[in-house]
């Protein structure tokens, strides 16, 4: 059966008429095949609101105070962002779309890329501190990516004004390390070709900031997760933070998917033993057994019978680029935590040239326990 073939621009224009005719002007339910049902909805929440399609748009910037407050409560999300909207400039640099970054309430607090000062449409919804909330300029990728809490796809005239059918955005939402949404990120052209692919993108690189944030956060150990058969060390990870007495201290939008219990309890009163069947100071000393050698990934279980690969890492230890090098080429196949110990041993005495004393002052273990891991035999 051959696929369907995508709408060209004229009839994906036309789809979108009717779509607009049907819930503005007649009052009728969208028909699905015309567009998502977000779209009704939020159409729908600014009719509500006594928004008129053929209005005009303010887009309002924050007083001087107010400014200051927004750039001061959003400068961690702003510093963990401006390395990833580096990266999307240089992904988007030809094709006409620039980066915006807003908090939590739609206030923009960092933009990035190709941006045309010149054109007055751009320059609006670019100034640090304008106001793209949906009760601000109506359904736009920003305000339905805050509300929807889902990547978005918006094409021209599927925003709510007329006045915004020049714009095409994709938008994605940003959730802190404790779980709360803090702020989304959106591509945006200006009379620019579609390109749904963007949500794609968008979404991946709100992936990247989510992770930032949590690396970010203080902990006394970063355990990153990732199903049997994924390499860990890359954005793909879930990442769970602990403190030093192994509980929860922060994780991101990755491991609350993997492990349910990060979503259904306060980090306050959660432990690493609530989340992993396996005593949580297995993790500690794999980390610390690791600080001089090649880390690697174990397989841990959880509560509900499944299991994950996992990399406890102490602070310090937890550079993604170090780590993916680390766990190349082992992560596919984890071994039992007692034969990781055992393969560090025999790493720590070959490095010791055979020195089994020093080998076992190395690891912070006695000569007894290097003795029994590495069998009858070898003494010295």
């Amino acid at each position: 059966m051959q696929p369907a073939l995508a709408p060209s621009a004229e009839q994906r224009r036309q789809q979108i008429m009717r779509a607009r005719q049907a819930v503005m002007q007649e009052g009728k339910s969208l028909p699905g095949a015309l567009a998502d049902p977000w779209i009704e909805r939020s159409w729908r929440r600014c009719l509500a609101g006594g928004l008129k399609p053929d209005g005009d748009v303010s887009f309002n910037v924050l007083g001087p105070h107010a400014l200051r407050r927004t750039e001061e409560a959003n400068h961690q999300l702003v510093q963990a962002a401006r390395p990833v909207l580096e990266q999307l400039g240089r992904a988007i640099a030809n094709t006409h779309y620039f980066a915006i970054l807003t908090n939590a309430q739609g206030v923009v607090v960092d933009v990035s890329g190709p941006i045309d000062r010149h054109d007055r449409r751009v320059d609006l919804i670019t100034r640090v501190g304008v106001d793209l909330s949906e009760h601000s300029v109506g359904t736009t990728a920003i305000g339905a990516a805050l509300t929807e809490l889902q990547p978005v796809w918006l094409h021209r005239g599927e925003h709510f004004f007329k006045a915004t059918s020049d714009y095409s955005c994709a938008g994605a939402p940003l959730f802190g390390p404790h779980g709360q949404c803090v702020g989304m990120l959106d591509l945006t052209g200006v009379d620019s070709i579609e390109r749904p692919e963007l949500k794609h993108l968008v979404s991946q690189s709100a992936r990247s900031i989510e992770n930032a944030l949590t690396l970010s956060h203080p902990h006394g150990l970063l355990i990153r997760l990732n199903w049997p058969g994924r390499a860990l060390g890359d954005d793909s990870d879930g990442l769970v933070c602990l403190d030093v007495d192994g509980c929860v201290s922060a994780a991101n939008q990755t491991a609350r998917q993997m492990v349910p219990q990060l979503s259904m309890a306060a980090y306050s009163t959660l432990h690493c033993s609530d989340l992993f069947a396996l005593p949580f100071e297995t993790l500690f000393d794999g980390a610390r057994r690791q600080d001089a050698l090649q880390a690697s990934a174990l397989e841990v279980p959880l509560w509900t019978g499944l299991r994950l690969h996992a990399l406890p890492l102490l602070p310090g230890q937890g550079r993604r680029a170090q780590a993916a090098r680390a766990v190349e080429g082992r992560a596919a196949a984890p071994r039992p935590l007692k034969d990781i110990e055992t393969a560090l041993i025999r790493q720590a005495v070959d490095d010791a040239r055979g020195n089994v004393v020093q080998a076992a002052r190395a690891l912070g273990v006695s000569r007894a326990t290097v003795y029994r891991r590495l069998g009858p035999g070898r003494r010295g």
